[in-house]
């Protein structure tokens, strides 16, 4: 099966490893993976902001870069969501809208696809470790994932998954949220940084690296030693 990678600006700018793993995830699934190297950003950013002109120029792009594309694979909840859910608002008087749809329909994040499409849950992924993992906003709320990364790590060989308290709490982030409301933020992702020292875990997972990001940084300014890794990193792990 052929499917065009999306790399989310997180990714590709302070990530790049995430992106390489899910190329190599994929191909283990058995899928062929094109990359199309004029992609850049799926307009969320200055959505968010406020700017919906300048985040449809930016969505008119990706239309454009993905046209062509049967499915359209992202290591992000939070990009796949913003595409799923607010491109038919930001086309809202728009003629295409059976274009949109289409193309929405076509977006999916890591776990979903290689759980729901591909029918797979088994990569050969090996990772001795105690872990657990954080449900990102995005995931759980405009993408509405929650299981499908859970299958994944169940198979994952040594890595015991241990349920965070108060799991679908946010985590302080919020794009530009931890900007405007820095102490806010930072309360918050203290609370979420205590939860995980009281799992004992070496390992925090998720599928949205700002996230990871976020509580990282709480952690290594509290001198917390729990790894950060991507939901990618680990299926990539051990082959």
């Amino acid at each position: 099966m052929k499917v065009h990678l999306f790399v989310p600006c997180f990714i590709d700018q302070l990530y790049p490893e995430a992106a390489f793993n899910t190329v190599k995830v994929l191909e283990r699934a058995g899928c062929m993976v094109k990359y199309n190297v004029e992609q850049t950003c799926c307009g969320q950013p200055a959505f968010n902001a406020g700017y919906w002109d300048n985040s449809r120029k930016v969505c008119d792009k990706f239309m454009n870069d993905f046209a062509d594309a049967q499915y359209i694979v992202m290591p992000s909840a939070s990009c796949a969501g913003f595409v799923r859910n607010y491109y038919s608002d930001i086309y809202d008087k728009s003629s295409n809208q059976k274009e949109i749809k289409a193309l929405q329909n076509r977006v999916y994040e890591l776990s979903d696809f290689l759980v729901n499409v591909m029918k797979v849950d088994d990569l050969g992924a090996k990772l001795n470790c105690k872990a657990t993992y954080h449900d990102s906003c995005a995931a759980l709320r405009e993408y509405k994932l929650k299981q499908e990364p859970r299958q994944l790590l169940s198979k994952v060989k040594g890595l015991e998954l241990i349920e965070l308290a108060d799991n679908e709490t946010c985590c302080g982030f919020g794009g530009t949220f931890s900007v405007k409301y820095e102490p806010i933020s930072a309360a918050m992702g203290e609370q979420k940084a205590t939860h995980i020292v009281n799992t004992g875990a070496d390992v925090l997972i998720s599928t949205d690296l700002s996230c990871l990001m976020h509580i990282g940084g709480v952690m290594d300014f509290n001198k917390i030693p729990v790894k950060s890794m991507h939901l990618a990193d680990v299926l990539a792990s051990g082959y």
